[in-house]
Parts: C-alpha cells; structure tokens; sequence
C-alpha cells in the first residue's frame, strides 16, 4: 500500500470557517504577534494570553471539518495515510484521519509551563477555558499546548522521518515558502509524486511539483479523480 502524507496550513480549515492568520482579514491584522503568541508575551502577562486563546477557543471549538478534511479521511482505504498539520484545531480527526501529527500543538489541550514532556491535558469542552491557578498534580501553571513564535518545534524531526518514507506528498492551504513546510518538503524521496493544493499561484525553490489550483475542498475532489 503506498504512502501519502498530507502537509495542511491554514487554507485546509478555511472552509469550515476558521480564520487564516496571515490572509488579509486574518487574526494579525487584529492582534499583534508579539503580545499573543510568543513566549515573552506569555512571561509578560500569561492572563493576557490565556484570555485571548480561551476566546480562540471557544470561537471555534464547534466548527466542523469541512469536505476536505472528510475526502483526506476516506483515503484511508486505499492508502496508508499520514496528516502533518500546522493546525490547532482538530478537524482532521473528526474528518477521519487516523493518524494525525499537529506541528504547533492543540487548541483543546493544555500542558505544565515549562519544557513540554509530552504529557497533555484534554479540555472539557463544556469548560474549555484555562486560568491563572489551574495547574498540574505539581502544581505548575498550565499553558495552552501550543507551540508559540520562538519556541522549538518538538515534533519537526518525527515530521521529516514521515515525510521521508511518503510515495506521494499533497501539500494543501499552506505555503512552501513559510517553514516548515518548505524545509520538511526537502525530505521527500527522489521518486516521490507532489501536489499543492492552494488557491494561489505557488512556487518553491525545492523541489517541482503539481498544482491544483483550488480550495482545499474543491482541490481534494479534483485530486481524488487523479487518482482514481
């Protein structure tokens, strides 16, 4: 069975309504980088982001996966399937894609302040909010698990070694001149197929590819006529 890993940005949940960060009307044209999502902003004044994140949250904590997201899960039956995604939210698993690697970290989990040791709390979609003074068994504050500007990336290596062993790479409503997907398409075998799914005109010093000039829902329908 061959391998194909798909590589989503924010593009991929656009549809299901939400907002890009980088686009036009995207959250950076309402807030500003350095007071919400960087780790100096976070020891600066952790209530500032915990109440930004916390309306982040419950914003879109009820959006659906849209066809997109549910065309990627049905490959499942004719593919062995790996979804990297720079994504917060969890629409891929919703949509059916079983094995799902988040770059960036999950909206709907928290961890310990500190170096992340990989253990993680679910929040409770009923009470989704993290505050000053919830903390762990240890009592260290929790922080929203992701991965703010500045901060290592801990699941780029695992990425790469996935991408390395992948047939075919579909790269969808990211671009391959904003790392990490440009660094991680380097990693693709020689031999192996690319697809880029974006609406916008794409280039990349890397390596040639495909494109699919479409949304993500539109261009996944397209892509699966390709292949059948």
């Amino acid at each position: 069975m061959k391998r194909i890993v798909f590589l989503t940005g924010a593009g991929m949940s656009a549809e299901s309504g939400i907002s890009t960060f980088r686009d036009s009307d995207g959250l950076w044209e309402q807030y500003s980088v350095e007071e919400i999502c960087t780790h100096e902003a976070w020891l600066a004044h952790p209530a500032k982001l915990l109440d930004f994140y916390n309306m982040l949250r419950r914003k879109y904590m009820n959006c659906k996966p849209n066809e997109g997201h549910r065309l990627i899960g049905s490959l499942e039956d004719m593919f062995d399937v790996y979804v990297i995604t720079q994504n917060l939210d969890n629409l891929h698993e919703q949509g059916g894609s079983k094995k799902v690697l988040h770059l960036h970290g999950e909206m709907m989990k928290s961890r310990a302040d500190g170096e992340d040791n990989g253990i993680h709390y679910p929040l409770d979609p009923a009470n989704p909010d993290i505050k000053i003074g919830d903390c762990n068994a240890q009592g260290v504050q929790l922080r929203p698990h992701i991965v703010f500007f500045g901060e290592a990336v801990p699941n780029l290596e695992k990425a790469a070694e996935i991408v390395s062993t992948a047939d075919i790479v579909v790269i969808i409503g990211t671009s391959l001149n904003v790392y990490p997907a440009a660094s991680l398409i380097t990693y693709a075998p020689g031999s192996a197929s690319i697809f880029v799914i974006d609406p916008k005109p794409i280039r990349s010093p890397y390596r040639e590819f495909t494109q699919i000039q479409k949304g993500a829902s539109e261009g996944m329908r397209e892509l699966i006529d390709h292949f059948l």
